[in-house]
Protein backbone atom coordinates (compact mmCIF):
# COMPACT_ATOMS: atom_id res chain seq x y z
CA UNK A 1 0.00 0.00 0.00
CA UNK A 2 1.45 3.74 -1.03
CA UNK A 3 0.22 6.58 1.41
CA UNK A 4 0.81 9.86 1.04
CA UNK A 5 1.61 12.63 3.80
CA UNK A 6 -1.81 13.74 5.36
CA UNK A 7 -2.63 17.13 4.92
CA UNK A 8 -2.49 17.77 8.50
CA UNK A 9 0.96 16.78 8.91
CA UNK A 10 3.89 19.00 8.03
CA UNK A 11 5.71 18.46 4.21
CA UNK A 12 8.94 16.87 5.15
CA UNK A 13 10.98 19.73 3.15
CA UNK A 14 10.01 23.20 3.31
CA UNK A 15 7.62 25.60 0.47
CA UNK A 16 10.31 26.98 -1.43
CA UNK A 17 9.39 30.43 -3.38
CA UNK A 18 8.08 29.26 -6.44
CA UNK A 19 5.88 26.51 -5.02
CA UNK A 20 7.65 23.08 -5.20
CA UNK A 21 8.27 20.45 -3.03
CA UNK A 22 8.22 17.35 -1.91
CA UNK A 23 5.41 15.31 -0.73
CA UNK A 24 6.45 11.91 1.95
CA UNK A 25 5.21 8.75 0.87
CA UNK A 26 5.41 5.57 2.99
CA UNK A 27 5.10 1.86 1.41
CA UNK A 28 3.55 -0.72 3.80
CA UNK A 29 3.70 -4.17 3.25
CA UNK A 30 3.51 -7.12 5.03
CA UNK A 31 5.66 -9.78 6.53
CA UNK A 32 4.82 -12.11 4.04
CA UNK A 33 5.12 -9.64 1.43
CA UNK A 34 8.34 -8.80 2.28
CA UNK A 35 10.05 -12.26 2.70
CA UNK A 36 8.21 -13.24 -0.85
CA UNK A 37 10.56 -10.44 -2.30
CA UNK A 38 13.36 -11.20 -0.52
CA UNK A 39 13.26 -14.75 -1.80
CA UNK A 40 11.93 -14.20 -5.41
CA UNK A 41 13.51 -16.27 -7.69
CA UNK A 42 15.34 -18.43 -4.86
CA UNK A 43 15.11 -22.53 -5.04
CA UNK A 44 17.17 -24.91 -3.27
CA UNK A 45 19.65 -26.61 -6.49
CA UNK A 46 18.69 -30.04 -7.83
CA UNK A 47 15.60 -30.70 -5.43
CA UNK A 48 13.51 -31.69 -8.39
CA UNK A 49 15.25 -33.79 -9.83
CA UNK A 50 15.98 -36.09 -6.73
CA UNK A 51 12.37 -36.04 -5.97
CA UNK A 52 11.69 -38.34 -9.02
CA UNK A 53 13.60 -41.19 -7.19
CA UNK A 54 13.38 -40.10 -4.07
CA UNK A 55 11.70 -43.76 -1.82
CA UNK A 56 7.97 -43.23 -1.90
CA UNK A 57 6.75 -44.90 1.96
CA UNK A 58 2.85 -46.15 2.17
CA UNK A 59 1.02 -45.31 4.88
CA UNK A 60 -2.54 -45.93 6.38
CA UNK A 61 -5.16 -43.31 6.12
CA UNK A 62 -8.39 -43.29 7.13
CA UNK A 63 -10.84 -42.74 3.77
CA UNK A 64 -14.34 -42.63 4.75
CA UNK A 65 -17.01 -45.54 5.13
CA UNK A 66 -17.28 -49.15 3.85
CA UNK A 67 -20.38 -51.08 3.68
CA UNK A 68 -17.81 -54.01 4.11
CA UNK A 69 -15.43 -54.93 7.03
CA UNK A 70 -14.83 -56.37 10.15
CA UNK A 71 -16.48 -55.97 13.32
CA UNK A 72 -13.28 -53.72 15.34
CA UNK A 73 -14.31 -51.03 12.64
CA UNK A 74 -17.93 -51.08 12.40
CA UNK A 75 -18.82 -47.35 12.99
CA UNK A 76 -21.73 -47.29 15.08
CA UNK A 77 -22.27 -43.82 14.47
CA UNK A 78 -22.52 -43.95 10.97
CA UNK A 79 -24.79 -46.82 11.08
CA UNK A 80 -27.37 -45.64 13.13
CA UNK A 81 -27.39 -42.47 11.31
CA UNK A 82 -28.20 -45.08 8.11
CA UNK A 83 -30.55 -47.24 10.44
CA UNK A 84 -32.73 -43.78 10.83
CA UNK A 85 -32.59 -42.99 7.21
CA UNK A 86 -33.74 -46.25 6.34
CA UNK A 87 -36.53 -46.63 8.55
CA UNK A 88 -37.75 -42.61 8.33
CA UNK A 89 -38.20 -43.28 4.34
CA UNK A 90 -39.96 -47.18 4.65
CA UNK A 91 -42.56 -45.61 7.21
CA UNK A 92 -43.16 -42.06 6.57
CA UNK A 93 -46.03 -43.07 4.15
CA UNK A 94 -47.47 -45.67 6.11
CA UNK A 95 -47.40 -43.07 9.29
CA UNK A 96 -49.02 -39.93 7.00
CA UNK A 97 -51.89 -42.95 6.72
CA UNK A 98 -52.00 -43.79 10.31
CA UNK A 99 -51.99 -40.08 11.48
CA UNK A 100 -54.91 -39.25 9.15
CA UNK A 101 -56.73 -42.80 10.27
CA UNK A 102 -56.06 -41.68 14.10
CA UNK A 103 -57.52 -38.76 13.13
CA UNK A 104 -60.89 -39.81 11.64
CA UNK A 105 -61.25 -42.09 14.70
CA UNK A 106 -61.12 -39.51 16.77
CA UNK A 107 -63.78 -37.30 14.69
CA UNK A 108 -65.95 -40.12 14.45
CA UNK A 109 -65.79 -42.00 18.18
CA UNK A 110 -66.96 -38.03 19.15
CA UNK A 111 -69.61 -38.10 17.13
CA UNK A 112 -73.61 -38.75 17.85
CA UNK A 113 -75.03 -41.16 17.32
CA UNK A 114 -71.92 -43.47 17.40
CA UNK A 115 -70.83 -45.27 14.17
CA UNK A 116 -69.60 -48.51 15.55
CA UNK A 117 -68.74 -50.10 12.62
CA UNK A 118 -66.85 -47.29 11.01
CA UNK A 119 -65.04 -46.94 14.64
CA UNK A 120 -64.30 -50.74 14.34
CA UNK A 121 -62.92 -50.57 10.53
CA UNK A 122 -60.71 -47.21 11.30
CA UNK A 123 -59.27 -49.22 14.92
CA UNK A 124 -58.68 -52.34 13.13
CA UNK A 125 -56.68 -50.45 10.25
CA UNK A 126 -54.69 -48.83 12.52
CA UNK A 127 -54.01 -51.52 14.11
CA UNK A 128 -52.47 -53.48 10.95
CA UNK A 129 -50.67 -50.21 9.82
CA UNK A 130 -48.90 -50.00 13.62
CA UNK A 131 -47.84 -53.49 13.03
CA UNK A 132 -45.99 -53.15 9.57
CA UNK A 133 -43.92 -50.51 11.26
CA UNK A 134 -43.29 -51.71 14.21
CA UNK A 135 -42.00 -54.36 11.61
CA UNK A 136 -39.27 -52.43 9.66
CA UNK A 137 -36.18 -53.73 11.82
CA UNK A 138 -34.64 -51.40 13.95
CA UNK A 139 -30.67 -52.21 12.42
CA UNK A 140 -30.02 -53.55 9.35
CA UNK A 141 -27.10 -55.34 7.32
CA UNK A 142 -27.51 -52.65 4.69
CA UNK A 143 -27.03 -50.11 7.31
CA UNK A 144 -23.97 -51.10 8.55
CA UNK A 145 -20.62 -48.76 7.86
CA UNK A 146 -17.21 -49.65 8.66
CA UNK A 147 -14.24 -47.48 8.88
CA UNK A 148 -12.26 -47.59 5.79
CA UNK A 149 -8.68 -47.16 5.62
CA UNK A 150 -6.13 -47.04 2.45
CA UNK A 151 -2.83 -46.96 2.16
CA UNK A 152 -0.98 -43.56 -0.13
CA UNK A 153 2.00 -42.98 -1.31
CA UNK A 154 3.99 -40.86 1.28
CA UNK A 155 7.18 -39.22 0.31
CA UNK A 156 9.80 -39.04 2.46
CA UNK A 157 11.15 -35.93 3.91
CA UNK A 158 12.01 -33.54 1.01
CA UNK A 159 15.32 -32.39 2.17
CA UNK A 160 18.03 -31.84 4.96
CA UNK A 161 20.70 -28.54 5.46
CA UNK A 162 23.39 -28.67 7.09
CA UNK A 163 24.54 -25.63 9.12
CA UNK A 164 28.09 -25.66 9.49
CA UNK A 165 29.81 -22.67 10.94
CA UNK A 166 33.15 -21.76 12.55
CA UNK A 167 33.23 -20.45 15.98
CA UNK A 168 37.49 -20.63 16.52
CA UNK A 169 39.13 -17.60 18.35
CA UNK A 170 39.98 -15.95 14.58
CA UNK A 171 35.90 -15.23 14.05
CA UNK A 172 35.94 -12.35 16.06
CA UNK A 173 32.66 -11.17 16.91
CA UNK A 174 31.52 -9.12 13.81
CA UNK A 175 32.57 -12.21 11.31
CA UNK A 176 30.41 -14.38 13.74
CA UNK A 177 27.86 -11.75 13.29
CA UNK A 178 27.70 -11.83 9.50
CA UNK A 179 27.85 -15.48 9.61
CA UNK A 180 25.14 -15.62 11.99
CA UNK A 181 23.04 -12.79 9.54
CA UNK A 182 23.90 -15.52 7.02
CA UNK A 183 22.32 -18.28 8.28
CA UNK A 184 19.43 -16.22 9.89
CA UNK A 185 18.87 -15.64 6.04
CA UNK A 186 19.10 -19.40 5.19
CA UNK A 187 16.94 -20.35 7.89
CA UNK A 188 14.37 -18.39 6.70
CA UNK A 189 13.92 -18.95 3.22
CA UNK A 190 13.89 -22.77 4.03
CA UNK A 191 10.93 -22.41 6.39
CA UNK A 192 9.00 -19.80 4.03
CA UNK A 193 10.22 -21.87 0.89
CA UNK A 194 9.77 -25.64 1.84
CA UNK A 195 7.90 -27.32 3.98
CA UNK A 196 9.53 -30.80 4.61
CA UNK A 197 13.29 -29.44 5.41
CA UNK A 198 15.67 -31.08 8.05
CA UNK A 199 18.54 -28.45 9.66
CA UNK A 200 20.90 -30.03 11.27
CA UNK A 201 23.20 -27.04 13.27
CA UNK A 202 26.94 -28.16 13.92
CA UNK A 203 29.42 -25.64 15.71
CA UNK A 204 32.94 -26.19 15.34
CA UNK A 205 36.31 -24.90 16.28
CA UNK A 206 38.91 -27.84 17.05
CA UNK A 207 36.15 -30.29 17.64
CA UNK A 208 32.75 -30.24 16.26
CA UNK A 209 29.32 -30.26 18.00
CA UNK A 210 26.02 -31.10 16.58
CA UNK A 211 23.41 -28.75 18.27
CA UNK A 212 19.66 -27.09 18.24
CA UNK A 213 19.44 -23.85 16.93
CA UNK A 214 19.68 -21.71 20.23
CA UNK A 215 23.24 -23.09 20.63
CA UNK A 216 24.26 -22.49 17.21
CA UNK A 217 23.09 -18.81 17.47
CA UNK A 218 24.01 -17.90 20.67
CA UNK A 219 26.36 -20.31 22.31
CA UNK A 220 29.90 -18.59 23.58
CA UNK A 221 31.88 -21.73 23.22
CA UNK A 222 34.81 -21.26 20.69
CA UNK A 223 38.64 -22.83 20.78
CA UNK A 224 41.32 -23.37 18.01
CA UNK A 225 40.56 -24.50 14.38
CA UNK A 226 40.22 -27.51 12.27
CA UNK A 227 37.74 -27.49 10.08
CA UNK A 228 37.56 -31.12 8.67
CA UNK A 229 35.92 -31.61 12.43
CA UNK A 230 33.16 -30.37 11.04
CA UNK A 231 33.21 -31.84 7.54
CA UNK A 232 33.90 -35.45 9.61
CA UNK A 233 30.87 -35.06 11.83
CA UNK A 234 28.60 -34.21 8.68
CA UNK A 235 29.76 -37.40 7.24
CA UNK A 236 29.19 -39.33 10.33
CA UNK A 237 25.40 -38.00 10.48
CA UNK A 238 24.61 -38.88 6.81
CA UNK A 239 25.91 -42.13 7.04
CA UNK A 240 23.43 -42.66 10.85
CA UNK A 241 20.07 -40.67 9.47
CA UNK A 242 20.00 -39.69 5.95
CA UNK A 243 20.17 -42.09 3.22
CA UNK A 244 21.26 -40.14 -0.17
CA UNK A 245 18.62 -42.20 -1.52
CA UNK A 246 15.32 -41.27 0.65
CA UNK A 247 17.23 -37.63 1.40
CA UNK A 248 18.18 -34.07 -0.45
CA UNK A 249 21.28 -33.44 1.38
CA UNK A 250 22.63 -29.57 1.05
CA UNK A 251 24.98 -28.27 3.22
CA UNK A 252 25.84 -24.81 4.19
CA UNK A 253 29.27 -23.86 5.78
CA UNK A 254 30.65 -20.30 6.77
CA UNK A 255 34.49 -19.59 8.26
CA UNK A 256 37.21 -16.74 8.08
CA UNK A 257 39.09 -19.20 5.87
CA UNK A 258 41.80 -19.34 8.39
CA UNK A 259 43.03 -23.14 9.44
CA UNK A 260 45.52 -25.41 10.02
CA UNK A 261 47.77 -25.45 6.63
CA UNK A 262 47.81 -29.86 6.93
CA UNK A 263 44.77 -29.68 7.53
CA UNK A 264 43.03 -28.40 4.49
CA UNK A 265 44.41 -31.04 1.86
CA UNK A 266 41.98 -32.95 4.69
CA UNK A 267 39.39 -31.36 4.16
CA UNK A 268 39.68 -31.05 0.13
CA UNK A 269 39.64 -35.18 0.69
CA UNK A 270 36.88 -35.73 2.63
CA UNK A 271 34.18 -33.59 0.66
CA UNK A 272 35.87 -34.86 -2.79
CA UNK A 273 35.35 -38.68 -1.90
CA UNK A 274 32.83 -38.42 0.35
CA UNK A 275 30.55 -35.45 0.85
CA UNK A 276 30.51 -33.99 -2.73
CA UNK A 277 29.27 -37.91 -4.48
CA UNK A 278 26.13 -37.46 -2.08
CA UNK A 279 25.37 -34.56 -1.41
CA UNK A 280 22.81 -32.45 -4.34
CA UNK A 281 24.48 -28.59 -3.21
CA UNK A 282 27.41 -27.71 -1.45
CA UNK A 283 27.96 -23.81 -0.85
CA UNK A 284 30.91 -22.31 1.02
CA UNK A 285 31.02 -18.42 2.21
CA UNK A 286 34.89 -17.34 3.36
CA UNK A 287 34.09 -14.13 5.73
CA UNK A 288 37.23 -12.08 5.87
CA UNK A 289 38.73 -8.88 4.81
CA UNK A 290 42.04 -10.44 4.59
CA UNK A 291 43.74 -12.56 1.62
CA UNK A 292 42.48 -15.91 1.55
CA UNK A 293 44.80 -18.71 2.62
CA UNK A 294 44.70 -22.43 2.38
CA UNK A 295 41.15 -24.00 2.28
CA UNK A 296 39.88 -21.02 0.06
CA UNK A 297 42.43 -22.46 -2.41
CA UNK A 298 41.72 -26.16 -1.88
CA UNK A 299 38.11 -25.42 -2.03
CA UNK A 300 39.34 -23.46 -5.50
CA UNK A 301 39.92 -27.30 -7.16
CA UNK A 302 36.71 -28.47 -5.72
CA UNK A 303 34.68 -26.00 -7.69
CA UNK A 304 36.56 -27.05 -10.64
CA UNK A 305 35.55 -30.31 -10.74
CA UNK A 306 32.23 -30.17 -9.07
CA UNK A 307 29.37 -28.84 -10.24
CA UNK A 308 27.27 -28.98 -7.29
CA UNK A 309 29.96 -26.83 -5.23
CA UNK A 310 29.63 -23.14 -4.56
CA UNK A 311 32.00 -20.76 -2.98
CA UNK A 312 31.79 -16.79 -2.04
CA UNK A 313 33.48 -13.87 -0.55
CA UNK A 314 31.75 -12.10 2.02
CA UNK A 315 33.71 -8.62 3.47
CA UNK A 316 30.81 -6.86 4.92
CA UNK A 317 27.50 -7.19 6.37
CA UNK A 318 25.93 -5.62 2.49
CA UNK A 319 27.82 -8.54 0.66
CA UNK A 320 25.36 -11.31 3.14
CA UNK A 321 22.54 -10.37 1.00
CA UNK A 322 23.70 -10.41 -2.70
CA UNK A 323 25.93 -14.01 -1.71
CA UNK A 324 22.90 -15.24 -0.66
CA UNK A 325 20.72 -14.91 -3.66
CA UNK A 326 23.78 -15.57 -5.91
CA UNK A 327 24.36 -18.89 -3.90
CA UNK A 328 20.83 -19.93 -4.56
CA UNK A 329 19.35 -18.58 -7.21
CA UNK A 330 17.28 -20.67 -9.36
CA UNK A 331 19.68 -19.87 -12.36
CA UNK A 332 22.33 -22.02 -10.23
CA UNK A 333 19.28 -25.06 -9.63
CA UNK A 334 20.82 -26.87 -12.46
CA UNK A 335 20.05 -30.69 -12.42
CA UNK A 336 22.21 -33.29 -11.59
CA UNK A 337 22.50 -36.90 -12.60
Amino acid sequence: MVRARPASQPASQPASQDGEGQDEFVFQISKDEYLDLLFEDLALPNLKQNQQRQLTEYKTHRAGYTANGVPANISVVRSLQNSLARRTAMTAGKRRELHALEENLAIISNSEPTQLLEEERLRKEIAELRAKIERVPFIDTFDLRYKNYEKRPDPSSQAVMFCLMDVSGSMDQSTKDMAKRFYILLYLFLSRTYKNVEVVYIRHHTQAKEVDEHEFFYSQETGGTIVSSALKLMDEVVKERYNPAQWNIYAAQASDGDNWADDSPLCHEILAKKLLPVVRYYSYIEITRRAHQTLWREYEHLQSTFDNFAMQHIRDQDDIYPVFRELFHKQNATAKD
